[in-house]
């Protein structure tokens, strides 16, 4: 498969009634959405989109909650020949008309001629039509799906924008990432490499679905390798962490990924009353990234549910960047997180990642974050663009065919990112 429809077609034709998303539910089992539903759902949203004058190649502003209206929704924009752009719905009613207003500039950047959102915030996203001379309409997928019809599939390539991530919502420069079907495939089927994804794994998620790692790493990666994906909304989880540690139980998740915060949130909220009974033995692959990385926090976390059979060497801190997709680079697998103590005074001054002496109090912690994906390259450089020898610390630049070709109609930001063949990551970092 070159694209991510060629990959949907794929398991609607080879397995239809395979389960593939599981809609969590505290009661009862969940709505489960198959490779077949998933596929007509979002035929019938494509339908509806040409049957709004829609034409191929442009982009549909993404804002709804986690359920089956997004999943459907995102793949009829990529039916129709359009380009998906998710971003994250409001989390209270009370707060619409402020939080359109924040997101007025990605609808602006990336010429949203459609919005699909809830009906709560239809009145109020009609407004963005004054400022947003594209956008024509702003309809919610039951009034997409409202009337029959059907709709010529354009063709579609590999180079072809799959859709647009954008970084930075708040500013008014606002960064969207563009990804091609090929660099989501290339980064979905290194993952699945290197962490020996198969189709008896299981993948349970809170993360939400406007973000690389939810959207890709949980939902696009499970869909590709027909892993079941077990999901529930950022604010399930928020509100009652133990939802996620009790989901991987019922459900024998294998894989789960979470930013650092999340493990911490379990450490604190979560009662030893709340988990009496929990199993975490199936969990093999508990990812930790998308900001910094705390060794207290994940030594915690393995110490206090290793009496709940979670393993140390499931927890793998990693390195990913929306500029490559999601992953960049990966903990080996089995072998649990490991952190180089150095001495402080020399990292900081000097820039040198001296490894400090046992007993060194004002040792600093650095986790490491794996290796590069294969096929993927990260070199380690001073200002001057020199690549730096080991233990020095400098600016991470990355390559590979995740790798975007830019930021979506941000000429500047694109010439800030390139530095010749490779991307600057805009982080510090060194190889040890």
């Amino acid at each position: 498969a070159s694209t991510l429809v060629e990959v949907l077609n794929w398991h609607a034709a080879a397995h239809p009634e395979r389960p593939h998303i599981r809609l969590y539910s505290d009661d009862g089992d969940g709505e489960v959405i198959t490779y077949r539903a998933l596929k007509e759902g979002a035929e019938r949203v494509a339908a509806g989109l040409v049957r709004l004058g829609f034409e191929p190649g442009e982009a549909v502003v993404v804002m709804l909650p986690t359920g089956r209206d997004y999943f459907l929704t995102f793949f009829g924009v990529l039916l129709a020949g359009g380009v998906p752009v998710p971003i994250y719905p409001p989390a209270r009613a009370a707060h619409i008309e402020e939080h359109l207003r924040r997101h007025a500039a990605i609808v602006a950047n990336c010429r949203g001629a459609v919005m699909v959102t809830v009906a709560e915030a239809q009145p109020v996203a009609r407004l963005l039509r004054s400022q947003v001379d594209t956008l024509r309409h702003v309809v919610t997928p039951d009034q997409l799906v409202e009337a029959p019809g059907g709709f010529a599939m354009p063709v579609l390539g590999a180079g072809d924008t799959a859709f647009l991530q954008y970084t930075s919502g708040s500013t008014g420069d606002p960064k969207g990432v563009v990804l091609s079907h090929a660099n989501l495939l290339a980064n979905i089927r290194v993952m699945g490499e290197v962490l020996e994804v198969g189709p008896d794994d299981v993948f349970v998620s809170w993360l939400p679905l406007y973000h690389d790692m939810g959207l890709i790493g949980a939902w696009l990666g499970s869909l590709h390798f027909a892993v079941p994906l077990v999901i529930m909304s950022p604010l399930a989880f928020l509100a009652r962490p133990r939802r996620w540690l009790w989901a991987m139980h019922r459900y024998r998740g294998t894989l789960s990924a979470a930013p650092n915060f999340a493990y911490e949130l379990c450490l604190r909220r979560i009662s030893d009353a709340d988990i009496e009974g929990l199993d975490l033995s199936s969990w093999r692959m508990a990812a930790n990234g998308a900001e910094a990385v705390s060794p207290e926090t994940m030594e915690r976390f393995c110490a206090r549910f290793k009496a709940h059979g979670f393993q140390r060497a499931a927890m793998m801190p990693m390195y990913g960047l929306a500029e490559n997709s999601v992953g960049l680079a990966f903990t080996p697998l089995g072998r649990g997180p490991l952190v180089d103590r150095v001495e402080r005074r020399a990292l900081s001054e000097l820039g040198h990642a001296v490894p400090a002496r046992a007993g060194d109090e004002s040792a600093l912690a650095i986790v490491a974050c794996g290796r590069p994906l294969p096929g993927h390259q990260v070199r380690i450089v001073d200002p001057g663009g020199r690549e730096l020898p080991e233990r020095r610390e400098g600016q991470l630049q990355f390559e590979g065919p995740s790798s975007t070709s830019g930021y979506f109609r941000n000429a500047d930001a694109t010439r800030g990112l390139f530095q010749g063949e490779w991307l600057d990551s805009g982080d510090l970092a060194y190889v040890a």
